[in-house]
C-alpha cells in the first residue's frame, strides 16, 4: 500500500504541474482552428525557410504548451496552411523552449540543464529541418494532409469532419469575442480534450509507477554508471527510448528526468530524454491518427535522430566547458503540495 501511495503521489505531482499548460495549449489550439484565418497562417508559416522556422520557433516558445496540446496545435496550424516543417518546429519549441520548463529544470536539476535545453532545442529543430528537406517526399506529405483534414484522434472522432471555424468578417478580436466565435472555440476545446484525455491519464500513472518502483540500481546498471566514456555515448541513444516508454509529456517529464539523472544517465542522455517528449507511445498513436501510420513512423525516426544529435551536442559542448552539474544536487518532488511549493519559488 505504501508503494502504491508513493506512485500515486508522484503521479499527482506531475498532473498538478502540467494541467494548466494543457488548458492553455488546447485553448490556443481551439482559437487557431475556430478564429484564425487560413491566409494569416500561410503568410506567417507557409514555407520552410530559415526565417520562417525561426518565426515558428518563437511562436511555439510563446505558446507554452504541454506535448499533447502542442501536437494538437501543430496539426491545427498544418490544416490552416502552415508548412509541415514549420508546424513541427512550432511543436518542438512549444514543449522544449518554454520559460516554465527552464525554471523547473533550474530548480530541480540545476541551471546547466536550463542552458542545455535552450541550446539543444535549436539544434534539434535544425537537424529535423535538414532531415525533412532530405527525406520527406511529396506523396507522404499529401497523404498526411489528407489524413489531418479527415479526423481528430480519440472518442470525438465522429465530429472531426465538422468545420467549426467562424466565417464572419472583421478583426480577429471581433470574431473571437462574438457569440459564434465563443461557441466555436468552446466546441473545439472540448473535442481536443476528448481526443487525448485517456492517453494522458494512462501516461501519468505509468510515469508515476516507473519513478516510484524502479530501483536506482537498475538505472545505474542500465546507464553504465561508473563507465564515463560508455555512459556519454550510451546516454543520448537510450534516453529517447526511455522517453518513448515513459508516457509522460513536456514539463511533466522533468520529475522522471531527475530520477534518471540521479540513477546515472549522462547529461546528454537527460537532455535527449527531455527532447523525446514528443515521441511517447500515446503521442505516436496520435500522430498515426492525425497524419497516418507512415508519417507517424517517419516522425518517430526523424525526431529520434534529432533528439540524439541534440543530446550529443550538449553532452560534449557542456562537458568541454566544465558545466555539467553534480547529480547529487537534483531533487525529486514526491507530492502535489511539495511540487507546487517548488514551482512557486
Amino acid at each position: 500500500m505504501h508503494a502504491v501511495l508513493h506512485a500515486l503521489s508522484i503521479t499527482g505531482s506531475m498532473a498538478w504541474e502540467i494541467t494548466w499548460a494543457l488548458i492553455l495549449g488546447f485553448a490556443l489550439s481551439a482559437v487557431v482552428q475556430a478564429v484564425v484565418r487560413r491566409s494569416t497562417i500561410v503568410r506567417l508559416l507557409g514555407d520552410d525557410r530559415p526565417s520562417t522556422l525561426l518565426r515558428a520557433s518563437a511562436l511555439g516558445a510563446a505558446s507554452s504548451s504541454c506535448s499533447y496540446a502542442a501536437v494538437a496545435l501543430a496539426r491545427s496550424l498544418f490544416r490552416k496552411g502552415a508548412d509541415f516543417t514549420a508546424a513541427m518546429a512550432f511543436e518542438i519549441a512549444s514543449t522544449n523552449l518554454v520559460a516554465e520548463l527552464g525554471v523547473i529544470l533550474a530548480l530541480l536539476m540545476g541551471w546547466q540543464f536550463t542552458a542545455a535545453e535552450f541550446t539543444g532545442g535549436p539544434v534539434m529543430i535544425i537537424v529535423l529541418a535538414v532531415l525533412f528537406r532530405l527525406a520527406l517526399r511529396d506523396k507522404l506529405l499529401r497523404q498526411a494532409r489528407e489524413q489531418a483534414d479527415r479526423a481528430v484522434a480519440g472518442s470525438m472522432e465522429g465530429h472531426a469532419a465538422m468545420d467549426m471555424s467562424v466565417r464572419g468578417q472583421g478583426s480577429f478580436a471581433r470574431r473571437l469575442l462574438s457569440g459564434d466565435g465563443f461557441t466555436a472555440v468552446a466546441h473545439v476545446f472540448v473535442m481536443e480534450w476528448a481526443a487525448i484525455v485517456r492517453d494522458l491519464v494512462i501516461g501519468l500513472f505509468v510515469a508515476g509507477a516507473v519513478a516510484a518502483w524502479v530501483p536506482d540500481s537498475f538505472w545505474r546498471s542500465f546507464f553504465f554508471d561508473g563507465h564515463p566514456v560508455a555512459s556519454k555515448l550510451w546516454g543520448p541513444l537510450v534516453g529517447p527510448m526511455v522517453a518513448v516508454l515513459s508516457f509522460v509529456c513536456s514539463v511533466g517529464n522533468v520529475p522522471l528526468a531527475v530520477v534518471l539523472w540521479k540513477g546515472g544517465i549522462s547529461f546528454g542522455g537527460v537532455v535527449a530524454f527531455l527532447f523525446a517528449d514528443l515521441l511517447i507511445l500515446p503521442i505516436l498513436n496520435i500522430y498515426r491518427r492525425y497524419y497516418g501510420a507512415r508519417m507517424a513512423l517517419f516522425l518517430l525516426g526523424t525526431f529520434y535522430v534529432a533528439a540524439v544529435v541534440a543530446g550529443y551536442a550538449v553532452e560534449f559542448a557542456f562537458g568541454g566547458l566544465g558545466l555539467i552539474p553534480d547529480q547529487a544536487d537534483a531533487t525529486i518532488p514526491t507530492s502535489p503540495a511539495a511540487y507546487a511549493e517548488v514551482t512557486a519559488l
